[in-house]
């Protein structure tokens, strides 16, 4: 039996499975307790112990995948998020994209200017506690509330002067939707970042978004590769991504993650955004490899419908919950997206003083801008909360809820704290723009050059066994079949000539005899035992 804890919208699950269950077992249990039919935009996410973040994989045992002991402890994460939320069937499916998008405008993971901010947060207090009420709402009430990482006095007298004017009258669900159709607009719309650094070692944040894939550097957006990107690959920490831009050209761009893992799991968020938002149908989905050899490298498969699958059977989707699932459920029974959004409303209420500075302002930017660097901020694009979405201990999930029920944001520093060995961007202004090596070009740092090298030699000696390998096992193949008695033309004009004969008589047989010898020898000694 698997004890499994599972977070659901701030709601703590405790699940018993059998010892055996895949993913997909544990994913559609809470897809069905929240009557959740359009699921494949989400997926379960957990934290092993050297605070790597993954991915649940569906098609393999939960138990092997889990390198912590059990309770384990998971989250249910937006993985793809909808290329166009208003779009979304359910109302339930559009209210946890819009708690996803909530949390990660809270920890600085979407980026956009004052005006937009002030709206996104005027959105959600509308959702949260209605219409302005003087009688409810005294002055100064919205700077209770923490939206984003930081606030200025400037900005909250915006908020209220918004939600005061321009949103009267609006229901909870229609504040969500507008909030969605608003925070889609934006550069940093979908981006998960993943920490990195250039081959010159600045830091930088690599993301897979429905539109493309971005780096973020300092207070840039240095690449956007909407349908260009080709080919990912990654061996040890090193992670490329290769590209065609305009009039046929090829570029090659060189990161290098934090460890191994961090590499693999990038690799892997890669291979599933590509195969989810670019291919027509699931059943073109291949196997992918990190490596052009066959017998070293990671090979894996997305598994799961396509985004445009998912919008055509979006249509068809009916109002009525899928298939019993029998399993313990500890937690209070489903009682309607009313009740959950009470409940699930939570903005922090903010423990910080007005004198911090707001958080990056940025400029808009067309989304089909393919090429060049384009300035997104005045500060360095620095999520406070990316690197550990779900806990890792008991004492961290503690501090956690306790944290979201009292409205403390963890601070930065105990988030770097935490997040033992996980580098973090904080240096603000321009960094340098990422260098893409184009192919035969060079840049790489002394510390990446000795690692190529030392990766090389290894591929090459790698190749260099199996090459020997093969021929001894040919060759012993060979000598098999000639010295038997197929009478097959080929065997039969190979033992005529010459050089067999000599092989035969002089090293075949008196090997053979020497064999034959020492079999003998061996049997004597068991008999007279």
């Amino acid at each position: 039996i698997l004890d499994v804890r599972c977070l659901v919208i701030k709601t703590q699950y405790h699940i018993t499975l059998p010892r055996d269950a895949k993913g997909q077992y544990l994913f559609d249990l809470i897809c069905h307790h929240l009557n959740l039919l359009e699921k494949d935009y989400f997926g379960i996410r957990y934290v092993d112990p050297d605070k790597q973040r993954h991915w649940l994989e569906v098609t393999k045992c939960i138990a092997k995948q889990m390198k912590s002991q059990p309770p384990f402890t998971m989250c249910l994460r937006v993985k793809f998020y909808p290329p166009d939320p208003a779009a979304l069937k359910e109302e339930i499916t559009r209210y946890l994209v819009f708690l996803q998008i909530k949390r990660d405008l809270y920890h600085g993971r979407l980026l956009c200017k004052t005006t937009d901010a002030a709206m996104l947060a005027a959105f959600i207090l509308q959702a949260e506690i209605g219409d302005y009420d003087p009688g409810k709402h005294p002055e100064g009430y919205s700077s209770k509330f923490q939206f984003f990482p930081k606030h200025s006095e400037k900005l909250e007298r915006r908020i209220s002067d918004i939600h005061k004017t321009e949103l009267i009258g609006q229901t909870p669900d229609t504040s969500e939707l507008n909030f969605l159709q608003k925070a889609q607009m934006l550069e940093t719309y979908g981006v998960d970042p993943h920490p990195c650094k250039d081959v010159s070692g600045n830091p930088a944040f690599l993301a897979f978004t429905p539109f493309g894939f971005v780096v973020l550097q300092g207070n840039k957006r240095v690449h956007f590769l909407k349908n260009e990107v080709t080919k990912l690959k990654f061996e040890g920490k090193i992670f490329h991504i290769y590209a065609n831009q305009k009039e046929d050209k090829k570029i090659i761009l060189t990161y290098f993650a934090p460890t191994p893992e961090a590499c693999k799991h990038l690799w892997k968020c890669g291979v599933e955004n590509q195969a989810f938002y670019k291919l027509e149908k699931s059943s073109q989905v291949r196997t992918v490899s990190s490596s052009n050899l066959f017998f070293k490298g990671s090979r894996f498969r997305y598994s799961g419908r396509v985004a445009k699958e998912v919008m055509e059977q979006s249509c068809c989707v009916l109002e009525t919950p899928s298939e019993s699932v029998s399993l313990s459920l500890h937690s209070l029974p489903w009682t309607g997206l009313e009740s959950l959004r009470d409940s699930a409303h939570s903005t922090p209420v903010r423990s910080v003083s007005h004198g911090d500075s707001f958080m990056p302002r940025s400029r808009s930017l067309a989304r089909d801008a393919s090429e060049g660097s384009a300035v997104i901020s005045d500060e360095a694009y620095s999520p406070s909360d990316s690197m550990l979405p779900t806990p890792v201990a008991e004492h961290s999930l503690e501090l956690t809820v306790a944290r979201q029920v009292n409205g403390a944001p963890c601070s930065i520093k105990e988030e770097k704290e935490s997040e033992a060995g996980t580098p973090s961007v904080g240096d603000a202004g321009d960094l340098s723009d990422s260098r893409a090596t184009v192919e035969g070009a060079e840049g790489a740092s002394p510390l990446s050059e000795v690692e190529q090298v030392n990766t090389f030699v290894l591929s090459v000696l790698r190749l260099l066994l199996v090459t020997i390998g093969l021929l001894f096992v040919l060759l012993f193949l060979l000598i098999v079949l000639t010295e038997s008695d197929l009478d097959v033309a080929f065997l039969r004009d190979i033992r005529q000539t010459p050089e067999f004969e000599q092989f035969h008589y002089e090293y075949f047989c008196p090997l053979r005899r020497w064999f034959a010898c020492k079999l003998r020898w061996a049997g004597s000694l068991l008999i007279n035992k």
